[in-house]
């Protein structure tokens, strides 16, 4: 058997951290290829893949190997609750941009528009793996398989398409922007081939991005109040899709 501090070292520069027990077992769930899977504590491990996942239990098992401590946690930035990390094979960005671009879709992807918070860009890995959509874009400097994303997002970014491209780059469809300045959200459609795009933090939508839309969108907001958080707000929107409203 390969000594996993060896893989580790052999590959940490070349794959995806999975940083917790949530992330390895959506990744598993969703076909990741996963080359190395280490726990400081196997036991609890398995008992919590017995309560939360069964599913991949037996998957989890033949790939998890018990490790001290100390080694765990010089592989991870900062050590997880669960005490579980492992490294996958990230897809190919050919796979995700033929999957972006197949047509009929059956759901919509979203972009966010030079997202600046990782943190919330792993949220709306997460929600956009929830509700089945297509898959998630972004534009800017933000890559969004950094580690720091794929933790806020559970490793769900092997359940959806997840690519970084510029405006130019969006998949086809018609584009609904949002924007306090669109027409109120209630009154519209969405469309399963929609690209549903969602403007920075701070900035809002670019100017190019706003240019390209078909549609501008806004959210019922209460009077006085600034704004959503960008999940939030993602989250809203995918929710008046799903209804068909």
């Amino acid at each position: 058997m390969t000594d996993p501090v060896t893989v580790w070292h052999r590959l940490a520069g070349s794959t995806v951290l999975l940083d917790g027990f949530h992330a390895l077992k959506h990744a598993v769930r969703f076909g990741a290829e996963v080359p190395v899977a280490v726990t400081a504590d196997r036991a609890a491990t398995l008992a919590l893949a017995d309560e939360l996942a069964p599913d991949v239990r037996d998957a989890l098992a033949a790939l998890l190997t018990e490790v001290p401590h100390e080694t765990y946690t010089s592989f991870v930035p900062r050590p997880h609750p669960t005490a579980v990390a492992a490294l996958a094979v990230r897809p190919s960005r050919e796979s995700n941009l033929a999957k972006l671009a197949h047509t009929p879709r059956t759901a919509p992807v979203v972009v966010l528009d030079n997202p600046r918070n990782l943190g919330n860009a792993g949220a709306v890995i997460r929600l956009a793996a929830g509700f089945g959509a297509t898959g998630v874009v972004t534009t800017g400097t933000v890559d969004p398989w950094h580690p720091t994303v794929v933790r806020g997002g559970a490793g769900l970014h092997f359940a959806t398409a997840v690519e970084r491209l510029t405006v130019d780059e969006l998949p086809s469809g018609p584009l609904f922007a949002l924007d306090p300045e669109g027409d109120d959200i209630r009154g519209i459609k969405l469309p399963d081939d929609a690209v549903l795009a969602f403007g920075s933090e701070r900035t809002g939508l670019s100017t190019e991005l706003r240019l390209r839309a078909d549609h501008l969108l806004s959210l019922p907001m209460r009077p006085q109040v600034s704004s959503y958080n960008l999940a939030t707000s993602v989250a809203m929107t995918l929710y008046h899709w799903s209804c068909g409203a």
